[in-house]
């Protein structure tokens, strides 16, 4: 049967076994457009390029699996760009494709032509163009293998309208996974002498744990070696909180040296840790600590991070091989277990203050109730998508996690806007798990839009508005830094009507002790729930002063 490169790019889509595309059709993609009539891929429309790259972003991380994003050429590739970014930054797998212009009027200035191969290849693992149409097998297949290889990211591929044209007699290529080992038995060794010789190890978790599907793996390492583990924001339930080993999440900047344990520490070993979710400066200021650095690649050059030894592999495979190697020494069966109590401050402090807050009759409610309520409300396996904004510290923070995946921050490009679109992924991929988009008031209205695809696809999620009327994490930074604040106030529309405009239920919380049940009943809606919920944000200064200083 004859077919064209479009054709041959769909199909190559399945053979990659993908779900779904995001993106707006546009006159350069016509053709791919057409396929996918004929496609089980979900092709779904949404409202705004950004949206789309945000979705295939969540959906990426989410799931392990490339999210894929599609636009037309020009400013349809552009609005790609800051969810591309993200999802580079934040190692999620997307694969975002963009039509373009004839090749025939690519030398020359011409309607709507940008370099875009040269614009995303900066914010890419692979950017590439497709020249002929019998390349696309290989096009799309190193892309995902790319996309999805550790550390992921995003690859971007720019498909001129004249070459998904064409006829091809090509096949799509098949799926192939590399076999991944564990780092050189002698270098395990070395590990164990200096785990052997440490006082206070500490571990930093990191999403890499969460990507390799370890988390089994590194409890019952911390629990063989009695190690407290401290995870990054995006590695939010790595490890359950109520586990005794569970110290908190580290993020917070300054504060987190004393309050996470580094300031006690003599040995951090740092597994599946990727440098744009923390910086070292902010937790070995003192560069004096050793680091073992358990990860899938070397580590990052930095004069805060230089790590005496480098477990490389596969992170699950080399945490039992560690284990099985300390079970095989008779010594550690003799080892006592190591006092925590250093390590106990973070703990103790969350405990009490989520606890403290629970009961709070406040108006606008402080950032602990609005916690407290939602994950008394969501159960363990729930999703919450969180926007970036002051609320992120809180979450970050305070939101407890008993499973990983369940609380999405990002924190390595950390993009406002991402939490609306996000949730719709998250649906998507999830569509038995509740989901919840965390956002600020400011951060919503950047991708309101992609309300009316909520809705339009029929899901049943809930939208949590923390709403202070201004840019609330940059006022306070100002006021913190100057004593006075500048162009961070805005007025919002009614959130309640603009809900029921988009189709969506609108509700507004107008007490403390309002806001659980409606977050009971939007959970158990079918369809779309937006809640408006007044926060004050006076107990930013608080926090810092108990448990540290936001990172930026």
């Amino acid at each position: 049967m004859s077919q064209n490169a479009a054709q041959l790019m769909v199909k190559c889509l399945e053979a990659e076994q993908v779900e779904y595309i995001f993106g707006i059709p546009g006159e350069e993609n016509l053709n791919v457009m057409d396929a996918l009539l004929d496609s089980p891929i979900q092709f779904v429309v949404t409202r705004h390029e950004q949206g789309a790259a945000f979705m295939a972003d969540v959906y990426g991380r989410l799931t392990g699996k490339a999210g894929v994003c599609m636009s037309t050429l020009g400013p349809g590739a552009t609005n790609l760009i800051t969810g591309v970014a993200d999802a580079n930054m934040d190692k999620a797998p997307i694969v975002a494709i963009a039509g373009q212009a004839a090749t025939n009027r690519m030398h020359k200035e011409s309607h709507q032509v940008v370099d875009l191969v040269s614009m995303f290849k900066p914010i890419s693992k692979y950017a590439t163009q497709i020249l002929e149409p019998e390349t696309t097998p290989e096009v799309v297949r190193k892309a995902f293998k790319v996309a999805q290889s550790e550390k992921p990211g995003a690859c971007f591929i720019d498909f001129p309208e004249n070459i998904a044209k064409m006829a091809t007699d090509a096949k799509p290529l098949p799926v192939s996974e590399p076999l991944r080992s564990g780092a050189h038995p002698e270098v395990r060794e070395q590990a164990l002498a200096l785990l052997q010789k440490a006082q206070r190890p500490l571990i930093l978790a990191g999403n890499g744990i969460i990507r390799a599907h370890a988390e089994g793996q590194l409890l019952d390492f911390a629990q063989t070696f009695h190690i407290p583990v401290v995870n990054t924001f995006m590695a939010k339930g790595v490890i359950s909180f109520k586990h005794t080993l569970a110290i908190g999440s580290a993020g917070l900047q300054a504060g987190d040296y004393h309050n996470c344990g580094f300031e006690v520490a003599d040995v951090i070993l740092c597994i599946g840790f990727d440098m744009a979710e923390y910086h070292p400066h902010a937790w070995h200021p003192t560069r004096d600590r050793t680091i073992i650095h358990i990860d899938s690649q070397p580590a990052e050059v930095d004069d805060a991070y230089l790590p005496t030894i480098e477990l490389l592999g596969d992170i699950k495979r080399n945490l039992e091989l560690l284990v099985q190697t300390a079970h095989q020494h008779s010594a550690w069966q003799q080892t006592p277990k190591r006092d925590l109590s250093p390590y106990r401050h973070l703990r103790q402090s969350l405990i009490e203050e989520m606890k403290g807050h629970a009961n709070s009759t406040a108006f606008p409610l402080k950032p602990q109730k609005i916690i407290w309520d939602l994950r008394t409300a969501m159960a363990i396996d729930d999703i919450a998508i969180c926007d970036v904004g002051a609320h992120k510290m809180w979450m970050a923070r305070m939101f407890r996690c008993e499973v990983s995946n369940t609380c999405i921050i990002s924190n390595g490009f950390a993009s406002m806007g991402i939490a609306l679109p996000g949730v719709v992924a998250a649906k998507l991929a999830y569509p038995n798990k509740a989901a919840v988009a965390v956002t600020g008031d400011a951060g919503f209205l950047m991708n309101v839009q992609e309300l009316e695809t909520a809705v339009r696809l029929g899901l049943s999620l809930v939208v949590l508005i923390w709403n202070d009327s201004g840019y609330g994490l940059i006022r306070w930074k100002q006021q913190r830094e100057f004593g006075r604040t500048s162009h961070v106030e805005f007025n919002n529309p009614d959130f309640v009507k603009l809900a029921e405009s988009f189709g969506a239920v609108g509700v507004r919380v107008a007490s403390a002790d309002a806001l659980l049940p409606i977050l009971n009943t939007a959970l158990n809606h079918q369809g779309v729930t937006v809640i408006d919920c007044p926060v004050d944000y006076s107990e930013n200064s608080q926090l810092v002063a108990r448990l540290g200083n936001v990172l930026a």
